[in-house]
């Protein structure tokens, strides 16, 4: 038996080597494909990128086609480089490093020598390319916007690096790639897939048919369409009600949670990050540290809230059982809570929830966060209750919704106060501020829409998204779930009778900014802004805040507006949501008042004072207002950028 064991496993182990070998050398050909094989060229067929509608059908952005000329080193052949430039309108220093970076990649392998000429420098230089041997070109698409808006929300397309190759093989040197915006949440849906050909080649290194007679190839696959849940019509209108301002404007569907507006102030014209310019034209972008028009303050931005949080500092008091609607607080132009401790504010005389919301009464809150802290013995337990309470509406945590960029704002806990406080407790008194959304609560502006998207569903929300729809595919069901807040329903009714107030009580806080026709329920806010000037901390003009919905019954749009040292809540916060409001429901503005206002109020005075800087700052917006008036010579981009200009000096 023995000696028969050992034979047989040799047999049968050289049986499957020789069987293996056979299938890899005679029927399988793939790895033939993999290896370097001087004798295939690849090429590959780069598909169109998906369209981008807004949620109305109308057409955001296309695309149109471009051609970058790529370089095989190795295949270089002797060339006349003076013409070569000439014709691509580039230096015989650039040629080189161009020569030199594509070589370092690989030798053998295409590198992207130029990147993204239009037709007419195409044309001219496809009629000469047979004299260029080594080089090709390769037709791509690029984006064609067709708005000169909404470039938060788009992002851009890049040049893929070295990193994201390594990382991912899809890519190659070359690949462009989705940056920021929808372009990289939905980059894989929106890219497509790129086809591939394999060339067979002859010794001479010539082109004789494809290898395989084509069994190998695979054609390109055009991106999805998508739709997203913006309406264009407000995008554009927000953003223009934002001309000299900074801030960020955030308007939410609340029975769906789709973001209906997404707007930062100063933005630019998306159009002038396409086309060989776009690097050059994002470094100047990049380079503003004084407007940042690449830096999304809707989504970013972390302020303190101001009296918009008194929403949550009520419906925490109902639901803690320390105040009920009849509960009242009297108010001497402010809240004295400690001994040299004044809270100052508008109101005089006693006030119940209803009009303590609509009078925005500093006293009246504070009393009922007092009330909050003082119902447990320890004030870090109760702390803590109230801040569980505040997170159930999302806050102080990243929202999860699909665009690459956010903060998570800050609601502070127990912990907070223990490192702020070691060695010695504190009191409802010591942290009251939190109760008018000072102190050391922060959010950001959607943020603040969600917690009015759920003051409006009475209780609940939806995570806040951009989609509503990709062609053959459905969206993440993360963005129909509901998520409930700890705050029982019927609470919600009197806090919003309150806010209903703000626009219709006697004295509300918003009276002026009523749309006849309309039920919007609202809050202003003013919150303190203090900056380090020359090593101290210094008060400047405060932020202007204000956060609604409508109509009062079925609510269809609730929004947050946040203006960077714009004073009270009421003047220029609060007269954009009434415009954003009613262009949304009525697609028309009746507050031509109003609109007028917004329109012609600039606030490039306070902004040039910030820091103790103004000098320094005009001179750099002149320089930086140089650098991109004369960045490009091409007439569409230079009109595109003339557009721009007028953005980023908002």
């Amino acid at each position: 038996m023995r000696k028969v064991l050992l034979p047989t496993l040799i047999i049968i182990a050289a049986s499957l080597l020789i069987f293996r070998i056979f299938y890899l050398q005679v029927i399988d050909d793939s790895f033939k494909l993999k290896s370097d094989n001087n004798a295939i060229k690849i090429k590959y067929d780069y598909p169109e990128r998906g369209y981008i509608y807004d949620r109305t059908g109308k057409l955001l952005v296309s695309n149109q086609a471009s051609y970058d000329i790529m370089v095989i080193p190795r295949e270089i052949k002797k060339l006349d480089t003076i013409e070569f430039c000439e014709l691509l309108n580039i230096t015989k220093e650039d040629f080189i490093k161009k020569i030199e970076k594509a070589t370092i990649y690989s030798p053998r392998l295409p590198s992207v020598f130029l990147t993204q000429l239009n037709k007419i420098e195409f044309a001219a230089f496809q009629e000469k390319i047979r004299k260029f041997e080594g080089f090709y070109f390769q037709k791509r698409s690029l984006r064609d916007y067709e708005v000169d808006y909404g470039a938060n929300i788009f992002g851009f397309i890049t040049q893929v690096n070295e990193n994201l190759i390594a990382k991912n093989p899809y890519y190659n040197s070359g690949d462009l790639i989705g940056e920021q915006g929808v372009e990289e949440s939905y980059e894989e849906i929106l890219r497509g897939v790129k086809g591939v050909k394999y060339i067979q080649k002859d010794k001479y290194n010539r082109e004789i048919g494809s290898f395989k007679e084509g069994k190998y190839d695979t054609i390109a696959v055009q991106g999805e369409d998508i739709h997203l849940s913006i309406d264009a019509e407000i995008q554009k209108y927000g953003e223009e009600l934002m001309i000299n301002k900074r801030g960020g404007i955030v308007a939410i569907e609340p029975k769906t949670g789709e973001i209906l507006a997404l707007i930062t102030a100063p933005s630019y014209d998306p159009a002038i990050l396409v086309g060989r310019q776009r690097s050059k034209n994002y470094t100047q972008l990049y380079r503003d540290s004084i407007a940042k028009p690449l830096y999304d303050r809707g989504l970013l931005a972390e302020y303190p809230p101001g009296s918009p949080f008194k929403i949550l500092t009520g419906l925490v008091g109902l639901q803690e059982g320390v105040i009920s609607e009849q509960t009242t607080f009297m108010c001497h132009h402010g809240f004295s809570y400690a001994p040299g401790r004044f809270m100052r504010c508008h109101g005089f005389g006693p006030h119940q929830l209803h009009n303590g919301i609509a009078l925005s009464c500093n006293a009246y809150f504070g009393n009922v966060y007092l009330q909050i802290i003082g119902k447990y013995r320890s004030s870090t337990y109760a702390v803590d209750v109230w801040s569980n309470h505040v997170k159930s509406f999302g806050l102080g945590q990243f929202m999860g919704y699909d665009l690459p960029t956010g903060k998570k704002g800050k609601i502070p806990t127990s912990k907070t106060y223990k490192k702020m406080y070691p060695g010695w407790g504190y009191s409802g008194k010591t942290i009251v501020s939190n109760a008018i959304g000072q102190g050391e609560v922060v959010m950001t502006p959607i943020q603040l829409a969600n917690m009015m998207a759920t003051v409006a569903n009475e209780g609940y929300y939806y995570t806040p998204h951009i989609i509503k729809k990709i062609k053959g595919e459905k969206i993440d069901p993360k963005f129909t779930k509901k998520h409930y807040t700890t705050i029982d329903k019927k609470y919600f009714k009197p806090v919003i009778e309150g806010l209903f107030g703000v626009y219709n009580y006697p004295g509300g806080t918003g009276n002026s900014l009523r749309v006849e026709g309309i039920d919007i329920c609202g809050k202003t806010g003013t919150a303190e802004n203090f900056a380090k000037i020359g090593g101290k901390r210094v008060q400047l003009e405060d932020h202007s805040i204000f956060v609604a919905f409508a109509p009062k019954d079925n609510p269809k749009i609730a929004i947050a507006v946040m203006i960077e040292n714009g004073g009270y809540g009421a003047t220029i916060a609060g007269p954009i949501a009434s415009l954003m409001i009613e262009k949304y429901l009525r697609h028309k503005i009746t507050r031509t008042d109003l609109e007028t206002r917004i329109l012609s109020r600039s606030l490039q005075g306070q902004y040039a004072k910030l820091g103790g800087l103004s000098e320094t700052v005009k001179k750099e917006m002149i320089k930086q207002d140089s650098i991109i008036k004369s960045k490009t010579s091409s007439p569409k981009i230079k009109k595109d950028t003339t557009q721009s200009v007028k953005k980023v000096a908002r």
